[in-house]
């Protein structure tokens, strides 16, 4: 596929089309790989990001207890023997 760069204010940029943004989930940033002549460009997905440093904070204040009982009163645990 071929396409422009463009002219972006003092800069240059290159312009992707809707169904390339959407084909590989592309949203507002990606990493940019400089490899062997090539450049690479692969869409940055970190929806879990930071997640173990708040669960810390969590245990730390005490915030990590359960909502409600793993075993409810009514479960029989027999008929999993």
């Amino acid at each position: 596929m071929e396409t422009s760069i463009i002219k972006i204010g003092n800069s240059k940029g290159l312009r992707l089309s809707k169904t390339i943004l959407e084909k590989y989930n592309i949203k507002d940033k990606v990493e940019l790989i400089l490899e062997k002549g090539h450049i690479i460009l692969k869409p940055i997905v970190s929806p879990r990001k930071n997640w173990d440093k708040e669960f810390k904070k969590m245990s730390e204040n005490g915030d990590d207890q359960l909502l409600m009982n793993d075993i409810f009163e009514d479960e029989n645990l027999d008929e999993w023997s």
